[in-house]
């Protein structure tokens, strides 16, 4: 298991932990869910927002959708160090607390300014979510049981966009964008709640590095970064927006790097990636919601273009990815277990690309029930390989830094939910110049789609074998750069 090079001995053996008890398991994923549910649930109101007396300009509406995404991605790693430092638990309230006040700001909204800002706070406090949650689990679960609890997380984030898709359809037809903002205020209050009487603290570390210098630079390269990949798709990947942004953060990122390998506690040492398996870990986290967000991306507009769902039904027809990913987790957990890593991420990323491939045949004259069979094939994918490779990533860190490790792990997905919107927008864009809610442009749009959509599993099945790859034989385990 890796170490920083700063470290020159063990520190002394906290006190032991309280066992994680199933409240305190619900409690953590109800978080996980709620967090990751906001990505995806404004994508359905975007009509709504479009026509609201905010009045947005595209670029203005293109915000509203990002801000939270672009903040979540840019804070989480500084946001798990954090919790490693003051206390995992206080991390956790602080982001419900900072979640419900973005819910708040985003409802009274008189301008789109205050919208984006409060999207903005959102993310925010999903940053600190996150890492806490996973951190806390890693903590409290016994190393023979620590592969299922994961799982069991794994399994809160995926639900969770899909519980955005729903909820974001149900409140685009029946409700206003309002209401669904207003709606984060109650949950967000009764989540705390919940986390103060059911979360036992796990001690915090004193000597956890914070390094505000390399949290700012970090923070900067990731949010330049994911800015460019988001906006590439609309102003073009050689425009001087784009490219600005891909440059400031290439610097920003060489700038951290070279702080990180001379500061005597580094937010993160860059030297942890000597591990193969933490990159391949990191890579399938990244390839395998690469994968699920280039589905999420098309798939409202397919199923109320082509199919003509209304926005409720298109967001509960996407239901059955909630069986894989509720049912396979668990398989993919022992599957690893008896294994090793290999097999459930080999096979659950061909799956998903696999999926990929199925849905890409999808036509206005596809019956729904093949439709979610595909689905299913693609779930049953991310079921299979996300709980081995969220393992790999936090396991690969010293124990102390679990905040840190969990940060990465979701900043790998992050990432790779961007890169995986970008690139089916950015084919789809380049083969459909029409209007897909126009009856006669709908067989234009459906093949484009499949071009996107082929395109993604291309590039996710070409992730996968470098993956595999990366898991062959085992790391040698190393202090950064010497064994321990």
């Amino acid at each position: 298991m890796l170490r920083h090079a700063s470290v020159t001995s063990k520190p002394s053996e906290p006190t032991p932990a309280p066992a994680l008890t199933r409240t305190a398991l619900f409690v953590l994923c109800a978080c996980v869910l709620v967090a990751q549910g906001m990505v995806a649930a404004v994508n359905l109101l975007i009509p709504q927002l479009a026509a609201s007396t905010l009045h947005p300009t595209s670029g203005q509406l293109l915000w509203a959708v990002d801000a939270y995404v672009i903040v979540f991605a840019a804070l989480l790693i500084p946001a798990g160090a954090l919790g490693d430092r003051y206390g995992r638990k206080g991390a956790l309230l602080a982001g419900l607390g900072l979640f419900a006040a973005g819910g708040a700001v985003s409802a009274v909204a008189a301008g789109p300014a205050v919208l984006i800002a409060g999207r903005g706070l959102c993310g925010a406090g999903a940053a600190l979510i996150m890492p806490a949650t996973m951190s806390v689990l890693v903590h409290l679960s016994p190393p023979e049981l620590r592969g299922r609890a994961l799982a069991t997380w794994t399994l809160s984030a995926g639900l969770g966009g899909l519980a955005g898709n729903v909820g974001g359809g149900l409140a685009g037809q029946y409700l206003t964008w309002r209401a669904l903002f207003w709606a984060v205020v109650p949950l967000g209050a009764l989540l705390a709640l919940a986390v103060a009487r059911t979360v036992p603290r796990t001690p915090s570390r004193t000597d956890a590095a914070v390094d505000p210098a390399g949290a700012a630079l970090l923070a900067g390269a990731l949010f330049a970064v994911v800015y460019a990949i988001i906006e590439g798709p609309s102003y073009g990947w050689g425009s001087a927006r784009v490219l600005g942004a891909f440059g400031a953060g290439a610097v920003l990122l060489a700038a951290f790097t070279g702080h990180a390998l001379r500061a005597a506690r580094p937010l993160l040492d860059p030297r942890i990636f000597a591990s193969r398996r933490l990159r391949a870990g990191a890579l399938g986290i990244g390839a395998a919601f690469f994968g699920l967000f280039a589905l999420f991306f098309v798939n409202a507009q397919y199923l109320q273009y082509a199919k003509g769902f209304s926005p409720a039904r298109a967001g509960l027809a996407i239901v059955p990815l909630t069986l894989g990913m509720a049912l396979v987790p668990r398989l993919g957990a022992r599957l690893q277990e008896r294994t090793g890593p290999r097999l459930p991420v080999g096979a659950g990323l061909g799956l998903i690309g696999g999926g990929l491939l199925l849905v890409s045949t999808a036509d206005a004259g596809t019956p729904y029930a093949l439709y979610a069979l595909y689905l299913l094939v693609l779930s049953v994918g991310t079921g299979l390989c996300a709980p081995a490779l969220t393992l790999t990533v936090v396991s690969e860190l010293p124990a102390h830094q679990a905040g840190l490790g969990s940060g990465l792990n979701t900043a790998a997905r992050e990432l790779g939910a961007a890169l995986g919107v970008a690139v089916v927008g950015t084919v789809l864009a380049s083969r459909f110049h029409g209007v897909p809610r126009d009856a006669a442009q709908v067989a234009v749009f459906t093949d484009a789609m499949g071009s996107a959509l082929r395109a993604a599993a291309g590039v996710l099945l070409l992730a996968a074998v470098a993956v595999v790859a990366g898991y062959r034989g085992r790391t040698p385990t190393a202090s950064a750069p010497a064994a321990d």
